[in-house]
């Protein structure tokens, strides 16, 4: 009892968690409210069941990912290491670095082992752990990492320490599967369950059913079956597949999913609705959103795009670059964020605006039941703020931070600055529709410039009404832009000529001070002396119960006269 206590401890510490936290989420890790089942769809066809763990057990199986990662590689010096071969679930890995090594082959073989994470069971990880040079954990530590890992003895489809796991313990199967395959002069590469093996040598088509037995006699050694089902042989005058990815010439996605991708987005804009693969089964946004990605992830490998191009470019990229699967996904986008968001969408100038807002909602939720609910402890908002993403970016050239970017969005309404006319492609084919559906509002929100005589600095809001050549009276606060898009800029406080959104703040407030600096708005000021935006914002939205949000009010008054308005229209 005494060695299971100080294991626990040991592990606890190792992790950098306090003790009575980890035992308490250990003490639970095998009950029946540690993980919620259910089902996602195979590509193939079928369900895969998946366990996902509760916050608290995802929490430390993190941490315990990480750190078995980090003892692996420290002491295993990536000699032989299973990143070699395997690319699921590891970094700077993926079904593209999988599949690329196999590209332009005579033979390419797939195979699939039946049940893969159902075959780690508790008594194959804690002995792994056990013996395994590299880790020298003893039986107690062992025991307690395996509790943590598995459930209904074995390891859930759904964890984050499953793939880990799974692939350490899989290593030595895989050192093995390398010596076979270089008998035969094969590439082999992993990735998760599925073992994909390629070569140019003629003589393999011979060879093959010789290897199958060898590799199957190995796999069954190990304690793995082969999905008979699943094993192909493809020769380099067919098409050729690894892990869903065509590799005859290039890297592609096959065209029948391109094509059904594309017919499923067009089910959308007209009906409001599509099928997964005509199936019967209402699919939502994100299984085509996922759809699109992976497309465009191949698109973006293969011509270098995204990560590799300078801001500048990528920034550009919206323009005039986009090829014809880019340019489909790039109006997906425009749908799902835009022409029809789920909840009203609020695009603030920058990121630590969300902040003072949220914080303002959670401090008055009852007076504005439109934007947010409380349900027990927890606050609910129903409408969110636009994401500035890396994708955004690269679609709408709407940047990580500033309010010029927010020029973009009104360009793919208008088509205007060689943007397309996204909105009115979607409207010719929404028609059909668009009678049943109250699209949600998007309210472009701007710092309050419009009296300010600062003619020599550029103002986000005055540059809007300039390129949007959009006339706004002096004191007008919102302005139905066109479609389902608003611009709103912030109240002014009394006496003020302009304001930003921490303006609202009463002194007290703005005068606060953290490990004796000031706050400041202006970002060249001296950081030995003065906090800036982020940090601040963070505080309000730490102690919002303590804030007096009085200036806030007129704001989010507006906000709500808009979606009611809107809805009364619709």
């Amino acid at each position: 009892m005494e060695k299971n206590k100080e294991a626990r401890k040991a592990i606890a510490e190792s992790l950098h968690l306090e003790y009575n936290f980890f035992n308490s989420v250990l003490y639970n890790s095998y009950s029946k409210e540690a993980y919620t089942r259910f089902t996602i769809p195979k590509k193939n066809g079928g369900e895969r069941e998946v366990f996902a763990p509760n916050p608290q057990l995802k929490f430390v199986q993190r941490r315990l990912a990480e750190k078995l990662s980090a003892i692996y590689r420290e002491e295993n010096s990536y000699e032989h290491s299973f990143e070699s071969v395997s690319h699921g679930f590891e970094k700077k890995c993926n079904i593209l670095t999988n599949s690329r090594i196999h590209k332009g082959k005579r033979y390419i073989l797939n195979l699939d082992i039946s049940n893969f994470f159902d075959s780690f069971n508790f008594g194959r990880v804690r002995g792994f752990f056990v013996k395994n040079k590299y880790f020298k954990f003893n039986e107690e530590q062992a025991t307690i990492i395996a509790q943590l890992t598995c459930y209904n003895g074995k390891l859930p489809q759904g964890a984050p320490t499953s793939p880990l796991v799974a692939n350490l313990i899989f290593n030595i199967v895989d050192m093995r599967i390398i010596k076979l395959a270089k008998k035969y002069r094969l590439n082999y590469t992993r990735y998760a369950d599925d073992l994909s093996f390629s070569t140019n040598n003629k003589k393999f088509g011979s060879d093959y059913t010789k290897f199958i037995n060898q590799i199957e006699s190995l796999l069954d050694e190990n304690g793995f079956k082969i999905n008979n089902s699943k094993t192909r042989l493809q020769e380099h005058r067919r098409r050729q597949e690894v892990t869903g990815v065509t590799v005859n010439d290039k890297l592609n996605a096959k065209k029948t999913y391109i094509k059904d991708t594309r017919a499923m987005a067009n089910s959308l804009y007209c009906n409001g609705e599509y099928f997964l693969d005509n199936k019967n089964k209402k699919s939502d946004l994100l299984t085509l959103e996922s759809r699109f990605s992976f497309i465009n992830q191949i698109d973006c490998y293969n011509n270098k795009i995204e990560h590799e191009l300078s801001g500048a470019k990528c920034e550009n990229k919206y323009k005039s670059r986009l090829n014809k699967r880019e340019k489909q996904f790039q109006t997906f986008l425009f749908y799902k964020h835009f022409y029809n968001p789920s909840k009203v969408t609020l695009v603030t100038e920058g990121s630590t605006d969300i902040l003072h807002i949220k914080a303002a909602l959670k401090k008055h939720y009852k007076q504005y039941p439109n934007l947010i609910k409380k349900n027990g402890t927890k606050y609910i908002y129903e409408i969110k703020f636009l994401k500035r993403t890396k994708r955004l970016r690269c679609f709408f050239g709407i940047v990580e931070d500033g309010a010029n970017t927010m020029i973009n969005i009104w360009n793919h309404y208008k088509g205007d600055h060689q943007c397309t006319n996204i909105h009115e492609a979607l409207n010719r084919k929404f028609r059909f529709h668009q009678g049943d559906v109250k699209r949600k509002p998007v309210i472009l929100i701007f710092d309050n410039e419009q009296k300010c005589s600062k003619s020599s600095t550029k103002r986000p809001l005055k540059e809007f009404l300039k390129s949007t050549k959009i006339e706004m009276d002096i004191n007008e606060l919102t302005k139905h832009l066109c479609s389902n898009l608003y611009l709103q800029t912030i109240p002014l406080p009394k006496g003020m000529d302009e304001c930003e959104i921490e303006d609202l703040y009463k002194e007290d407030v703005l005068k606060i001070k953290k490990d004796g600096k000031t706050f400041s708005k202006k970002s060249e000021e001296d950081t030995n002396l003065y906090f800036g935006k982020k940090i601040f914002a963070k505080h309000i939205y730490n102690n919002y119960k303590k804030i007096d949000f009085s200036n806030f009010l007129p704001l989010l008054d507006c906000i709500d006269k808009i979606i009611t308005d809107n809805n009364n229209d619709c």
